[in-house]
C-alpha cells in the first residue's frame, strides 16, 4: 500500500469543525470523495501543520482526526486588512449600505480575477476597510476524514509552471539529470 510521503500526491476527504470554548463543534466545511482536497504532500503550500504531521504515513481508506489549536490553525496576516474606496461599491451611483455594512461577508475580486471574501470591518465617509483573513483565524478546529488516494506524483504534478513538462514538453535536447530535473534553463527544473 502507497505511504503518504513527500512528494506523493494525494486526495483526502474530511469535514472541518470548529471547536468552541465549551467543547461543543459546529461543522463548517465539507470536502466529499467526489471533489476531494488534492495536494503534493510536502510541496503544496497551505497544508496545517497538525494535519500535515498526522497525515504523513498514512494510506487509501486510512482515516484521520486531528484537532487543531488556534495558534496551530489558520495564521492571521495583518496585509489582508485593506482599506478601500468607498466608490467601488457603488451601485447605479448610490453607495450599497444594504450590503455594505460592518461583519458583513462580501464576494469581491482580485486584480487577477480570483474570486475572494473579505468581512467588512469599517464603514468610513470614504472608505471602508475589510479583512481578507481566512474566517476560521484564532478557532481551535478538527479535521476529520479519510485518505482517498496516494500515488507518485506526476512531473505535471509537481512543475505546473513548466507548462506540461520541462520546457514545455519534455526533455529533447537538454537531458534528464539522474534527480529527474531536466536541465533546463526555462524552468529551473
Amino acid at each position: 500500500m502507497e505511504k503518504i510521503l513527500p512528494g506523493k500526491y494525494v486526495e483526502i476527504s474530511y469535514d472541518l469543525f470548529e471547536v468552541a470554548p465549551d467543547g461543543s463543534e459546529n461543522l463548517v466545511h465539507n470536502v466529499t470523495d467526489e471533489e476531494p482536497e488534492r495536494f503534493i504532500f510536502g510541496v503544496t503550500q497551505g497544508l496545517l501543520m497538525p494535519l500535515e504531521r498526522a497525515l504523513e504515513g498514512l494510506g487509501v481508506a486510512q482515516t484521520f482526526d486531528v484537532p487543531v489549536k488556534a495558534g496551530e490553525g489558520f495564521p492571521y496576516n495583518p496585509d489582508d486588512v485593506a482599506t478601500l474606496d468607498k466608490s467601488i461599491f457603488m451601485v447605479d451611483g448610490k453607495f450599497d449600505s444594504e450590503t455594505i455594512k460592518e461583519g458583513a461577508y462580501i464576494p469581491m475580486m482580485t486584480g487577477d480575477g480570483f474570486r475572494i471574501t473579505g468581512q467588512v470591518k469599517e464603514v468610513a465617509s470614504d472608505h471602508v476597510v475589510m479583512d481578507f483573513n481566512h474566517p476560521l483565524v484564532g478557532k481551535d478546529l478538527r479535521f476529520k476524514g479519510k485518505v482517498v488516494t496516494v500515488r507518485d506524483a506526476t512531473p505535471e504534478e509537481l512543475h505546473p509552471s513548466c507548462g506540461g513538462g520541462c520546457c514545455g514538453g519534455g526533455c529533447g535536447d537538454s537531458g534528464c539529470g539522474e534527480d529527474g530535473s531536466c536541465g533546463c534553463d526555462g524552468c529551473g527544473h
